[in-house]
């Protein structure tokens, strides 16, 4: 499994499916992947031994992350001055991982988008560089983070998992891996399109609040 993008919300999934799994932490940045090497979280939300015994190599190769067949990208999306979407750092990974998707191989995203950016913005990126087809040659599928920064209590794995896929095949793998971390368990929404609305209401509710 490879996290693409490992700052507050992409790091805890990272270091907890390295419990369960082998797993490649990727990020552009080289100053924060030789950071999380020395077991220092660059965005001091954890402990360093949130690091022990797990089976995780960090890196900002992409012939490394080439080794990979399922991948989760957590990368942030800010708002431009504007108030817009900036899809600047989703857009790169989806840019990554069109240079090393291969056939059969999973992509899931977690980053806040709004009903669509998925299978109408990202997904078309992948397809370009990799020359495959999504559902046919590969399966996508959404999962909306739910970190709420600073909050000790609901994390990670405390917190239902809402994931949704590409077809039925992909929902229950997406649903079994992130269920073999999630205490509560999943949530399988109906679509992509589903997840990424509640992952909207989520967050308007979190920051009216």
């Amino acid at each position: 499994i490879a996290v693409i993008g490992l700052g507050y919300v992409g790091l805890p999934i990272a270091l907890e499916l390295a419990r369960k799994f082998t797993v490649i932490g990727f990020d552009i940045n080289e100053k924060r992947i030789a950071q999380m090497q020395q077991h220092i979280d660059p965005s001091k939300e954890l402990p360093s031994d949130a690091f022990s015994g797990c089976d995780i190599t960090f890196t900002a190769d992409l012939e490394t992350l080439k080794q990979a067949n399922f991948y989760i990208v957590a990368v942030p999306t800010p708002v431009d001055s504007h108030r817009l979407p900036d899809l600047k750092p989703l857009m790169g990974a989806s840019n990554t991982i069109g240079q090393v998707i291969k056939q059969g191989d999973y992509v899931v995203f977690e980053s806040t988008v709004y009903p669509g950016c998925t299978e109408e913005d990202c997904v078309p990126v992948i397809e370009k560089l990799s020359g495959l087809k999504a559902v046919a040659d590969f399966k996508v599928g959404y999962s909306p983070e739910r970190i709420n920064p600073g909050d000790t209590q609901h994390t990670l794995t405390k917190i239902t998992k809402i994931v949704a896929g590409c077809d039925n095949e992909s929902l229950d793998m997406i649903a079994a891996i992130y269920g073999s971390i999630i205490e509560p368990g999943v949530y399988k929404a109906s679509s992509i399109k589903v997840a990424e609305a509640a992952k909207v209401i989520e967050n308007t509710q979190r920051d009216l609040n």
